[in-house]
């Protein structure tokens, strides 16, 4: 163990493919302890500060990273769950006791985005995420009503737990996934073609799910729903996805980029016939200043560490280009490298002020 790392959260790498996506050093360390029960991380980075519910003590808290301190936000929070932020970088919270989805605007007032469906109050709204067509999705297992402990005994008008979407245009609520035992955490894919949905169902049902499943996005629908992944050691909770194939090439606001992936090599080439393509390899002769790049071109990149297969380099060997660099050290990143070619291209055909 580590010096101030927590009893029992070290890492176990089970398969080598997640060996990449931990560094090695990487170790969890306690922040701040006083709570009763937390969940619901939201990160305002404006402010450098970390929102997150004390579900059962009814507050919401706020840790400072510039100090390390932490204040409460709100109390009473009606014993809130998730929380998100919206597109405008509002907090968008799940409040259990008041059974309902609200949003903070910047002036402190909050509004209620949704507290009923047909006319019917939900459960007590759990986790939340916002696309980026400004729909919110969140879950609605029966948690809060089960117990005072963490919202108010209750029954269910609804009668089930299913999951919603409220229209960022109309504040229409409507069901999108009627199918579970207890819907909980959920996060779209990078580029918000799927949807993951864990179920916990097993913590009230002998038997009951403990996976999350995947769901294919068509516009305000969800399809599909199979089994990703089953939980072999406690439960699913709340989790997102990693983006980190754009974060390794530097692009920090991945989701302002409009960007999709693309199965394999091929199919890229299919649909993308007609472009020039330029390949970025140390192993060029030709210079990144001496080509003439145009709107439309595509710039290629392999990996940071083993660079473009040999197949593909061999495929317009005129169009492989490079930055001239001091062996044996590598004075160029991934990043850099991305960064720098865009902006001559852009130079060239579109001029930089």
């Amino acid at each position: 163990m580590f010096y101030g790392e927590p009893e029992g959260t070290g890492n176990e790498i089970l398969d080598k493919r997640f060996e990449t996506c931990l560094i090695g050093h990487a170790r969890v360390e306690r922040l701040w302890t006083g709570a009763r029960w937390l969940e619901g991380p939201a990160w305002f980075p404006a402010s450098r500060s970390l929102i997150v519910s004390d579900i059962p003590n009814n507050r919401m808290l706020r840790f400072d990273e510039a100090d390390g301190s932490v204040s409460t936000f709100r109390q009473p929070s009606n014993n809130s769950n998730g929380n998100t932020r919206d597109l405008d970088g509002r907090l968008v919270s799940c409040e259990h006791l008041a059974r309902r989805v609200t949003r903070t605007e910047h002036d402190g007032t909050i509004t209620v985005l949704a507290d009923k469906h047909e006319g019917k109050r939900f459960n007590s709204p759990n986790d939340v995420v916002v696309k980026n067509d400004g729909s919110i999705w969140f879950t609605d297992p029966s948690y809060g009503i089960l117990f005072d402990y963490e919202g108010g005994r209750a029954e269910s008008e609804i009668g089930a737990c299913h999951v919603y979407r409220i229209d960022g245009q109309t504040g229409m609520v409507t069901m999108v996934a009627n199918d579970f035992e207890k819907p909980n955490g959920l996060a779209f894919s990078p580029d918000e073609s799927l949807l993951y949905i864990a179920d916990t169902g097993v913590t009230h049902k002998d038997g009951g799910p403990k996976h999350i499943r995947r769901f294919k996005v068509n516009g305000a629908k969800l399809s599909g729903g199979e089994v990703f992944a089953t939980c072999t050691n406690g439960l699913f909770d709340g989790f997102r996805l990693d983006e980190k194939h754009l974060r390794r090439a530097g692009m920090d606001y991945w989701q302002h980029v409009d960007w999709e992936a693309v199965e394999n090599w091929h199919d890229l080439k299919t649909r993308l016939a007609g472009r020039t393509f330029w390949y970025l390899t140390k192993t060029a002769t030709r210079l990144v200043w001496d080509a003439e790049f145009n709107p439309g071109d595509v710039l290629v990149f392999g990996s940071e560490t083993r660079g473009l297969p040999a197949a593909i380099l061999a495929e317009q060997a005129g169009h492989n280009l490079r930055f001239p660099m001091h062996e044996p050290v590598r004075s160029l990143n991934l990043a850099s490298t991305a960064t720098a070619v865009i902006y001559e291209a852009v130079r060239q055909f579109a001029g930089l002020k």
